[in-house]
């Protein structure tokens, strides 16, 4: 059976989140979809996955309602589900950004640029590429010569560029992010701090990956996503490389897996060898960890102790 993946966002006011949370989730359990739907004041942000009969159904009945018209849905191909469940939650932001002054992406953003256009300018000199994402993001593939930002949220990001970035100001910016919808608000937040050229990859890095011009040019490694999947390819006119390092022993490595300690759920790339050496844990402590998910998981109460 045919399957895909729904990928979309849209900025627009919503009058009561929960009731439309009730009314999208009763929609979504409808078709047969299974996801995680972010609902607030300010729009909608969406994965779903279903069969293409199911998600063609939900993308016109979305696009049958006013607010959401001219939503655009980026599509990918896929086996089977990418989720377990179907989740529709209501939250303050539909990406936490977490400003005392939000930033409207309707009344302020940056330049968007098609996937032509941003391949054409990371090409340009003294231009800076930036990451919108997070580091467990960035070490699995990232556009060649971009700026890592050391975060591990989103919301961190506003502090580390007032902290890293305020001298450059004059410089032209190219911000990106999976699927656009970050960088509708952080572009904001730059234009908003005074950056004087700030420009993002419309659609974000899955629109780009699937461009029928570039072909996910100038990407190295793969693209982190939010679902069973965990990556996905973007290059598709090079030979696949592998830019991530697993945590302990550096060798290459794509598989990504969450600390053992449920207390801490870091995000680390390791190899099987390290995962089983180091009980899938990132430090001694959560090693330790009297509720570690791999001790469980492996029936191996008693042995942490002694090693």
């Amino acid at each position: 059976m045919e399957y895909q993946v729904l990928l979309y966002y849209k900025y627009v006011h919503i009058d009561d989140p929960a009731v439309f949370k009730e009314e999208h989730l009763a929609l979504c359990e409808e078709l047969g979809l299974k996801g995680r739907i972010l609902v607030a004041n300010e729009g909608l942000n969406g994965t779903v996955s279903g069969t293409k009969v199911q998600t063609e159904a939900y993308m016109k009945a979305m696009h049958e309602d006013p607010r959401f018209s001219d939503m655009v849905f980026k599509i990918e191909q896929a086996e089977e589900h990418a989720f377990k469940k179907m989740k529709v939650k209501v939250k303050p932001e539909i990406v936490n950004l977490s400003l005392k002054d939000d930033i409207d992406p309707n009344r302020i953003t940056g330049k968007h640029l098609s996937p032509k256009e941003f391949f054409e300018a990371m090409q340009e000199d003294d231009v800076i590429i930036l990451d919108a994402r997070n580091t467990y993001e960035y070490d699995l593939g990232h556009f060649r010569n971009a700026i890592r930002p050391d975060i591990e949220t989103f919301r961190e990001l506003p502090e580390w560029i007032q902290n890293n970035l305020s001298d450059y100001k004059d410089k032209k910016i190219l911000t990106y992010c999976t699927g656009g919808i970050r960088c509708e608000k952080f572009s904001g937040f730059l234009v908003k701090e005074g950056f004087q050229d700030v420009s993002q990859l419309h659609g974000g890095i899955i629109t780009y990956g699937y461009d029928e011009e570039v072909k996910g040019q100038l990407w190295d490694g793969k693209c982190y996503v939010f679902d069973e999947r965990i990556s996905v390819p973007v290059n598709r006119t090079e030979k696949a490389t592998v830019v991530g390092k697993c945590y302990y022993c550096a060798k290459p490595e794509e598989r990504y897996v969450k600390c053992g300690n449920p207390d801490c759920n870091k995000h680390l790339l390791l190899c099987e060898e390290c995962e089983h050496e180091h009980l899938r844990s990132c430090s001694g402590e959560c090693k330790e960890h009297p509720h570690n998910r791999y001790v469980k998981e492996h029936s191996m109460q008693g042995t942490v102790r002694m090693q």
